[in-house]
């Protein structure tokens, strides 16, 4: 009788430091629930806010009434949106056999030897800005996602559009906003964002995701509250004018050349690539042999 193939054992890592903690929480409550127990063994592993390590028990369900608490608590904008995704995260169980383990002093012991892979699932600075990835490859354990360099300019909008800017790539216009300068001369900043940037325009963290401390600013009124609600999670805030768009995504890995060129075409988006795209639809992509 064949011997049954071994389960990979993932690492699944969520939570966190950052002002996203929910978002992880989220996140790693759908991709858990979506992947295939006969041939995966998950092994969650909990980042706390206070940067404590969970592993065994439940650390998902664990971490998320932490944070209902906290969010409920601290009187937080942010805070029917983080309950809202903490709810989501605890209805999923993820417990283990493991026993449980706290660690405030990097990875658990014994990590590298347990895993085949570990899952990044963190959002926001100390988890997808390098630093968790810098701490796996020290450790030698492999992870998915982005290495340390790509994880840590794609966190900062700023060094990320600068490095486009650099290299020729089209930009929307932006400008970074320091929280003491913003102290010190909120009237001669909000006039130039006006007079430079104009509005719609979209107030941001640099160094944090999607989903929080971000504001769509329709006019000139609505600016001081958005960018200090960006403040609230950064000292350096962008602000990006606001334009019509569509947005265009390529799994680019399925592609039998790696090397992928995408431009505006007749109202679509022209693909130019080694092999044809037939997995996406030709109203979206127009591919060039």
């Amino acid at each position: 009788m064949a011997e049954k193939p071994r389960k990979l054992r993932v690492g699944v890592v969520f939570g966190g430091r950052s002002g996203e903690h929910e978002v992880s929480l989220a996140g790693a409550a759908s991709v858990m629930a979506a992947m295939d127990k006969n041939r995966f063994d998950l092994v969650p592993i909990g980042i706390a806010k206070d940067g404590r390590w969970l592993m065994g028990g439940d650390p998902l369900r664990a971490l998320a009434a932490d944070a209902a608490q906290l969010a409920l608590a601290s009187g937080d904008p942010d805070a029917h949106t983080k309950h809202e995704l903490l709810e989501r995260a605890a209805s999923q169980s993820t417990g283990t056999s493991l026993m449980r383990m706290e660690t405030s002093e990097g990875l658990p012991p014994g990590l590298r030897d347990r895993l085949d892979v570990v899952l990044v699932l963190l959002h926001g600075p100390q988890g997808e800005d390098g630093t968790v990835q810098g701490l796996l490859q020290l450790a030698g354990v492999p992870y998915t996602g982005a290495g340390v360099l790509a994880s840590a300019v794609g966190m900062d909008k700023v060094a990320m559009k600068d490095l486009f800017r650099a290299h020729g790539l089209p930009i929307v216009e932006y400008a970074v906003v320091r929280r003491h300068d913003w102290e010190r001369e909120p009237a001669v900043i909000a006039r130039g964002i006006a007079k430079e940037i104009g509005f719609p325009c979209f107030v941001k963290p640099a160094n944090l995701g999607s989903s929080v401390g971000i504001s769509k600013v329709k006019a000139a009124e609505d600016l001081p509250a958005a960018i200090d609600l960006a403040a609230r999670h950064d000292r350096r805030i962008i602000v990006e004018r606001g334009i019509q768009a569509r947005e265009v995504e390529v799994e680019s890995d399925r592609l039998r050349d790696p090397k992928l060129e995408a431009a505006p075409f007749e109202g679509h988006v022209r693909v130019t690539a080694a092999a044809p795209l037939s997995f996406l639809a030709p109203d979206v992509v127009v591919p060039l042999r």
